[in-house]
C-alpha cells in the first residue's frame, strides 16, 4: 500500500499492461508527510491508450499535451504521459513533446529535485537527482543548469519562491543567483500567467 487513490489507479493501469507513478507535489508531500489534495501522476501509456481503459473513471480532459484529468470524489487527479521535450521558444511551452516509456528519460524535464521523486506501486522511491537528500535538507534545486531551467519558462522562479516559502525551504546558492540574474524575464510573460502564480501563495 501507498496511498489509497494512488494504489486504486495503479492497480487500474498494472491491469492493461501499464505503469503508474506518483510525481511532482504528490510524492514531495507524501513523503513530508503532509496533506495534500492534488494527485499528480505519470505513466508510460500514452493518452489514446489511457482513453480506452479510463472512460468510465469520470476522464472530463483529454488534453493534446497528453494529460488526463479525472475526478476522485472532491479529488482531481492529473495524470500524464511520461515525455521527452523539445527546446523553449515562447518561455512557457516546448516546441515539440515525444512520449516515452522511460522515466529516465522524462525526468530531466522537471523543474526541481524535489518534484521529481517518482513513487511507483509497491512504495519504491526512484530519484535520479538526489531530489530525497535536497528534501532531508529542505534545500530547493533546479534539475541541471539553474540558468537554462529558467530561461525555458521563467515561471519557475516563482514557483522556487512558492516553495521556499510554503514548505520552509531554502534555495540553494546557484539557484537563487539564477534568480536574481533572470527574474527581469517575467515581463516577458502574459501578465495573467504571473498573477495566476502568484496567487497560489495565497492558497
Amino acid at each position: 500500500m501507498v496511498e489509497p487513490i494512488f494504489d486504486k489507479y495503479a492497480e487500474r493501469f498494472k491491469s492493461h499492461g501499464y505503469k503508474l507513478y506518483m510525481i511532482g507535489g504528490s510524492s514531495r508531500d507524501y513523503l513530508l508527510g503532509r496533506y495534500y489534495t492534488d494527485f499528480d501522476f505519470v505513466t508510460d501509456a500514452t493518452p489514446s491508450e489511457m482513453k480506452e481503459f479510463l472512460k468510465d473513471e469520470g476522464m472530463y480532459s483529454f488534453a493534446r499535451f497528453g494529460t488526463v484529468k479525472l475526478k476522485e470524489g472532491e479529488f482531481e487527479i492529473d495524470i500524464t504521459t511520461l515525455r521527452e521535450e523539445g527546446e523553449y521558444k515562447d518561455f512557457r511551452h516546448p516546441s515539440k513533446i515525444t512520449f516515452v516509456k522511460d522515466i529516465k528519460l522524462d525526468y530531466v524535464r522537471r523543474d526541481f529535485t524535489i518534484n521529481a521523486l517518482y513513487i511507483d506501486s509497491e512504495g519504491n522511491v526512484i530519484d535520479f537527482v538526489d531530489g530525497q537528500n535536497d528534501l532531508k535538507n529542505k534545500i530547493i534545486r533546479f534539475i541541471g543548469d539553474p540558468e537554462t531551467r529558467i530561461k525555458e519558462d521563467p515561471l519557475r522562479i516563482l514557483r522556487a519562491e512558492r516553495f521556499a516559502k510554503k514548505l520552509g525551504f531554502t534555495i540553494e546558492e546557484n539557484s537563487k543567483k539564477a534568480i536574481d540574474s533572470f527574474r527581469y524575464l517575467l515581463e516577458k510573460l502574459n501578465p495573467e500567467k504571473v498573477k495566476m502564480e502568484m496567487l497560489k501563495e495565497t492558497l
